[in-house]
């Protein structure tokens, strides 16, 4: 864990390249890419025209109808740990940035939808069971197949009260009542529904509590191992139940938890950071001072963020990205991000300022150090490289990507089979057929570099959660600047 204290001074972070960046483009890539992730059956109006139909009888090992949802990243299995993280963020986004979408905002909704109907049909499958997964990821990762053709095991997961999941059952339940939210006005039928299934999962979550890394072992880990154990997601589940609910019952709960450590993080694992800065949003914007505990949460959390904080334990590259872990850092840094702007966002509202130690610290100081990063990714970096793949003129062309590497099956209708795929086209040094647009990939190194390399998964591969977070900032810095 890269835990060194960097104080890095603005001025460097500002004298990087200028060049003009169109936010709108890219918040419009970044969702058109979930088009690329979806399983299941697609709709006559798939854009990325290069993806078919897969994972059809995903649930029929169990007598049940698991189709749709996302795969989380390369791979073709539905991890609904991560993908409940993806639409809780995504949900999250477009709740404090739907206004600022425009023509994208039906977009976004779409992409939300894709996977609480997929969570719908998990929470109510099969009595005393909330279904998790589908696929086995250890066989999966053993091919090098597109989605279309996969012939591995599809696996069914699930959790019940005798081997219990309460993290991605907490977080599947924070999933759909953000979700609610964001369908409360346009669709108030399918809104409740999700808030209905919502309550119902987190119920289940606190009264059988335990690890789901504990319950499926191998399915879980590595690959996405609770490693934060399963009391931020009950503190997050709570945090999202309570504003769509509005009942203080869950804000008692909230206070049971106990939550007084400050991650300088915030991921698919480790939800503190988020709860705080959505909880703050009572004491900063609506004067509650029942949540007075959680702006300060909240606040330090920035503290342990911004470059030139007495308190900051986040590392910085010389080229100005946040960097917190070698694999796969632009996961961290979207996720940061999207949290700075939506508390940059709060502090807006009231003209809210507040200090780490003699730094003071304004929403334009959060603002400024939250578009380094999106301008990072979107090219403004000493590569010179856009992250984003299909953005700009200069962008990956080798991601580390299943679907995007092989050839669609308009050009090869052929199956290539499980191991037929790593030779031809993944060990190969040509670009990808297929151009995943919107992609957010796993970044550059701590010196600002990235070789573009296939086999590099590190660095070079995508994943719905990189993605689900940054929706949200790009729509902030394209109407900043109108």
């Amino acid at each position: 864990m890269y835990r060194m204290k960097v104080c890095v001074c603005l001025i460097l972070f500002f004298s990087l390249g200028t060049a003009q960046l169109d936010y709108r483009d890219a918040l419009e890539k970044s969702i058109l890419f979930f088009e690329g992730q979806r399983s299941g059956k697609l709709p006559p109006n798939q854009r990325l025209s290069w993806r078919g139909n897969s994972g059809l009888q995903d649930g029929s090992l169990a007598k049940v109808d698991l189709s749709g949802g996302y795969y989380d990243a390369s791979d073709n299995v539905k991890f609904n740990f991560p993908m409940a993280y993806t639409t809780t963020m995504l949900s999250w986004n477009t709740l404090e940035y739907g206004k600022r979408m425009g023509s994208q905002l039906q977009n976004a909704r779409a992409a939300i939808r894709w996977a609480t109907d997929y969570f719908l049909k998990c929470a109510n499958a099969a009595p005393n069971k909330l279904f998790v997964g589908v696929g086995d990821p250890n066989a999966d990762h053993k091919c090098w197949e597109r989605p279309e053709d996969m012939d591995t095991v599809r696996s069914v997961y699930y959790v019940s009260p005798s081997n219990p999941g309460s993290d991605v059952a907490g977080e599947m339940a924070a999933a759909l009542a953000a979700a609610s939210l964001v369908f409360r006005s346009v669709d108030p039928v399918y809104s409740k529904k999700l808030l209905g299934n919502a309550v119902k999962v987190f119920r289940f979550a606190v009264q059988y509590r335990g690890s789901y890394s504990d319950s499926l072992g191998s399915a879980a880990c590595p690959f996405y191992c609770s490693y934060s154990g399963y009391k931020d997601e009950l503190y997050w589940g709570a945090a999202w139940l309570l504003r769509a609910t509005n009942d203080i019952s869950y804000l008692n709960l909230i206070n049971t938890l106990g939550a007084n450590d400050v991650p300088d993080l915030f991921s698919w694992d480790n939800k503190y950071a988020g709860a705080h800065v959505l909880m703050s949003r009572r004491s900063v914007v609506g004067n509650d001072n029942r949540f007075d505990s959680f702006k300060q949460h909240a606040e330090d959390f920035v503290c342990k963020v911004l470059p030139n904080s007495p308190y900051t334990s986040t590392q910085y590259t010389k080229g100005g990205l946040l960097y917190k872990l070698p694999e796969e850092n632009l996961q961290y840094v979207t996720s940061i991000t999207s949290l700075l702007t939506t508390y940059a966002k709060y502090m807006a509202t009231k003209k809210h300022t507040f200090n780490c130690g003699s730094l003071v610290v304004t929403e334009k100081t959060i603002r400024s150090v939250a578009k380094r990063q999106v301008d990072y990714i979107l090219g403004n970096n000493p590569m010179k490289m856009s992250y984003m793949v299909g953005y700009g003129h200069n962008y990956p062309r080798r991601i580390h990507h299943r679907g995007s590497s092989l050839p669609s099956l308009a050009m090869h209708p052929q199956s290539f089979g499980c191991e037929a795929g790593f030779q031809p086209f993944y060990y190969t040094a040509n670009p990808n057929p297929n151009i995943l647009v919107g992609a957010i990939i796993g970044g550059p190194n701590q010196n600002d570099f990235f070789p573009d390399e296939r086999t590099d998964y590190s660095h070079s591969e995508p994943a719905t959660y990189i993605n689900a977070a940054i929706v949200g900032p790009l729509a902030y810095f394209d109407s900043s600047k109108r």
